[in-house]
């Protein structure tokens, strides 16, 4: 499909069997410049698709003959580059959920906006003419692919390129963590980003963003935990002069701020149920209403969130919304943390000591084969940002070029795994000289950790969530850790009362 040179050759299928509400959205697509055609039943619109090719395909998705979703999964089937928008009722988040994890590039709820309808259109319409990058990099609907437009599309692609980088590390997980936010930028879908403090959760959220269609809209990053309470609705939906004593300007909040571009929503399991509501609300309905106003205002936004939590816990224990979490989570990523990457430490440590080096204006220090043993032994409990503190604690003390071992201290010698669940504590030290260094660290460590979990289960009868409790983890991260580590269970163990 050759870039658009102008919006008449861009074609938008209408599929709906209300004969008003077609022609509206006909009309009104028309106006922006599309080709349009609108039929009103599945079968009629296959055979358009069958016949030709469409940029962006807007369907019901009730309809006479079946569902809407069925188109998205004819579209997959097909391997087509043509979008989907899907409409669905009025506050039917589980349709909105399902279309999007189907495959729909954006949904929109009944009754349709106007103006908001054109807008996910034309973002559609900038995904679907530049199928080369395989959805990835996206130019603006209509742009013309030359002279100063491409040079900034060039410029915008090499920016998408560099948050990947960002993301260090060539290990199967770190491949399998690129390649998911390569695929899954290009839609509308919220993402969840899961992972332990440190394992680089706003990178990731950089990267879908950059990623996108959206590329060249705001990025607007939240850290949901560090602001108070009563000032949450301020912050996220706006003040309009007046609203109380001080208000004396219009003050845009986070959405507003994020409009056309990407919302990164971090540490979202700390939010209070109270704005948990008002959130679904904004997700749900696409607008909000700042503090002192009467109206709403359509935002567009792309919500991706993170947090180190587990969510699904807190939605049993009543601390999360189960609605929210469901809208939240319709494509989830999880961050590995580095102990269970380890084959990436030699290239993240020579990524942060250049980082290092360069605010300190210094020379790029040596990490000898020593120095990187040691640093693999540490705990590292704050993944990648303990990795970067520890760095440069060594590079302030080190004399010289070379980082030195002893810099590094206490925080390289682990505790050690043989140890007893019962037993007193053992002096770092002594373990580590009791320990001969391993020639495979990593098949080591996965042995320790398989028998500590083994002797886990099988004292708890092998109850996994009484195990996870006694070791510290959630249940989820439990069931990773004997699927990663190939722990059988025996058929009758103690399961029924664990939640699913």
């Amino acid at each position: 499909m050759a870039a658009a040179t102008s919006l008449s050759d861009v074609r938008v299928l209408v599929l709906d069997d209300e004969p008003d509400l077609r022609t509206l959205y006909e009309l009104a697509l028309l106006r922006e410049g599309y080709s349009v055609v609108g039929v009103g039943a599945l079968r009629e619109a296959r055979e358009l698709l069958d016949a030709g090719r469409f940029d962006v395909v807007i369907t019901d998705m009730r309809l006479p003959d079946g569902l809407g979703t069925s188109l998205l999964h004819y579209l997959r089937d097909q391997r087509r580059n043509d979008r989907c928008v899907v409409i669905t009722a009025y506050g039917s988040a589980e349709n909105a959920v399902e279309s999007l994890k189907a495959g729909a590039f954006d949904y929109l709820t009944k009754p349709v906006e106007i103006k908001l309808l054109r807008s996910v259109v034309a973002s559609a319409v900038a995904g679907a003419r530049n199928p080369a990058v395989a959805g990835r990099r996206h130019a603006p609907a209509g742009a013309l692919r030359t002279g100063p437009n491409r040079r900034k599309s060039d410029s915008l692609q090499m920016e998408g390129e560099a948050t990947l980088q960002r993301l260090v590390g060539e290990s199967a997980v770190m491949r399998s963590v690129k390649e998911r936010v390569a695929k899954v930028a290009r839609s509308m879908a919220p993402v969840l980003v899961t992972g332990e403090s440190g394992t680089g959760k706003e990178l990731v959220a950089r990267a879908l963003h950059a990623n996108s269609h959206r590329f060249g809209g705001p990025f607007v990053a939240v850290n949901c935990s560090a602001i108070p309470e009563n000032l949450l609705e301020a912050e996220f939906f706006g003040v309009r002069k007046g609203a109380y004593t001080g208000a004396m300007v219009d003050r845009d909040g986070f959405f507003q701020s994020a409009r056309g571009g990407s919302l990164f929503l971090d540490e979202i399991g700390d939010l209070p149920l109270a704005m948990q509501s008002k959130l679904l609300r904004a997700i749900q309905e696409r607008g909000v209403r700042p503090l002192g106003s009467t109206l709403e205002e359509p935002v567009d936004v792309r919500i991706i969130s993170a947090t180190h939590r587990d969510l699904a816990a807190d939605v049993q224990s009543g601390r999360f919304r189960q609605d929210l979490y469901y809208r939240l989570n319709v494509i989830d990523m999880v961050l590995p943390p580095l102990r269970e990457r380890l084959d990436d430490l030699p290239a993240l440590c020579e990524t942060l000591l250049a980082r290092i080096a360069q605010e300190s204006g210094i020379e790029v220090p040596r990490l000898s084969a020593t120095v990187l043993e040691q640093i693999c032994l540490a705990p590292l409990r704050g993944n990648v940002r303990e990795l970067e503190n520890l760095l440069h604690r060594a590079v302030a003390l080190s004399e010289g070029n070379d980082l030195q071992i002893d810099i590094l201290g206490e925080h390289t010698l682990p505790a050690t795994l043989a140890a007893p669940l019962e037993s007193p504590p053992v002096s770092p030290i002594r373990a580590l000289s009791a320990v001969d260094i391993p020639s495979d660290l990593q098949s080591h460590l996965d042995r320790q950790e398989r028998e500590i979990l083994v002797r886990a289960l099988r004292e708890t009868g092998f109850n996994r969530t009484a195990a996870a409790a006694r070791l510290g983890l959630s249940l989820r991260q439990m069931r990773y850790r004997i699927a990663r580590l190939n722990i059988d269970e025996p058929p009758d163990a103690d399961l029924p009362d664990e939640p699913a």
